[in-house]
């Protein structure tokens, strides 16, 4: 009976007590809707909440590879800086253990990832700020990675995008985070004299320093759904001026109504509207060509076809018609519907017409 009290009784003991370890990101709850969305069916929907189409904020390296052909990318190196040259020490952490503690929890350098790499098959750049990093902050490092990132634009002669997600600039690095602001926008001003496109993304949140700089200098300006896009927060506004705020303010939509920025876009349809973009402003034909004849890329007929083959051995594709060839209900003239019945009565042939 040994092995009964040795072996036997230990082992169903550690199944009924042992806990199993559960991963603390399996679930993941919806701020807006409170829905509880499992972290695989996010991840796969691009981390947008499929019940309240809620934009969750995105890691940068996410970001790149939803954006480039295949999810592949070259990251562009960065200039090293100066590490804490104010020896800035807050309540409770200096300001080293802080980058320390960033930098293990998202394997980033700093707040900003540049890629290099094929957006439908044309040579784009691009730059991510990730908020997790010290909330995506401005400091020398994440103003070096924008300027590198625009640099290399202009070195491949390519488009720029860049995905903002800031809080501002960054307070432990004080006038130093601050001088990042007119460095960025002068590399904004080689990308312009380049004639080479620029295309912000605005994304949850863009705030402080970084929407007074290189946020909002782009040549398109497109907001995620929902997305915060502010200088001072709203609530900083309401206490100052002691008034109520509208509905949705600093939002993505009201912005757009307001003429802020030029369109508002679901992260489904972003890279095809990025890749939309670059092609038209660089003045190149797409790599992939959609052949405009066929639909979903299969060939259709109207019935069998078989009288239209005998004659030409082809299949006949239906032709797509151009937005102003196609039926428009606002282009029909509105008449009077008296005047057209009278009409139709004149112009209705006679009996004797008809014998004839």
């Amino acid at each position: 009976m040994n092995w009964i009290n040795n072996v036997v009784r230990p082992k169903i003991r550690s199944f009924l007590t042992t806990k199993r370890d559960v991963p603390d990101n399996l679930w993941i709850k919806c701020p807006e809707s409170g829905q509880m969305v499992f972290y695989k069916d996010l991840e796969a929907n691009q981390f947008v909440v499929p019940g309240s189409n809620h934009h969750m904020r995105m890691a940068s390296d996410l970001r790149l590879q939803l954006l480039f052909d295949d999810g592949r990318f070259e990251q562009v190196p960065v200039p090293t800086v100066a590490v804490d040259p104010l020896k800035f020490r807050d309540g409770k952490k200096r300001y080293t253990e802080r980058l320390r503690d960033a930098k293990a929890d998202t394997n980033l350098e700093d707040a900003v990832l540049i890629g290099e790499g094929k957006l439908d098959g044309l040579t784009t750049v691009a730059a991510a700020q990730d908020f997790r990093f010290m909330a995506g902050s401005l400091g020398m490092a994440a103003g070096e990675g924008v300027i590198a990132g625009m640099t290399r634009a202009l070195e491949k002669n390519a488009p720029f995008i860049l995905f903002a997600a800031s809080g501002g600039a960054r307070m432990q690095e004080g006038i130093l985070s601050l001088m990042q602001m007119p460095r960025t926008t002068i590399a904004v001003q080689r990308l312009r004299e380049a004639k080479l496109p620029y295309i912000v993304v605005l994304t949850d949140p863009t705030t402080g320093g970084v929407t007074a700089s290189y946020a909002m200098l782009g040549d398109v300006h497109i907001a995620e759904p929902g997305a915060l896009i502010c200088f001072a927060g709203p609530r900083v506004i309401q206490q100052t001026i002691r008034e109520q705020l509208p509905e949705g303010f600093q939002r993505a939509e009201y912005l757009l109504a307001h003429g802020m920025i030029d369109m508002v876009v679901h992260r489904h349809q972003m890279r095809e509207t990025l890749s939309r973009l670059c092609h038209v402003l660089m003045g190149i034909e797409p790599a992939k060509h959609v052949d405009k004849t066929r639909l979903n890329g299969k060939s259709h007929t109207n019935g069998s076809g078989s009288a239209i083959e005998a004659h030409t051995g082809t299949t006949v594709e239906p032709e797509i018609l151009e937005p102003e060839q196609r039926f428009d209900p606002a282009r029909i003239e509105h008449r009077d519907p008296s005047v057209a019945d009278a009409e139709a009565v004149t112009s209705r042939p006679s009996p004797t017409d008809r014998q004839h």
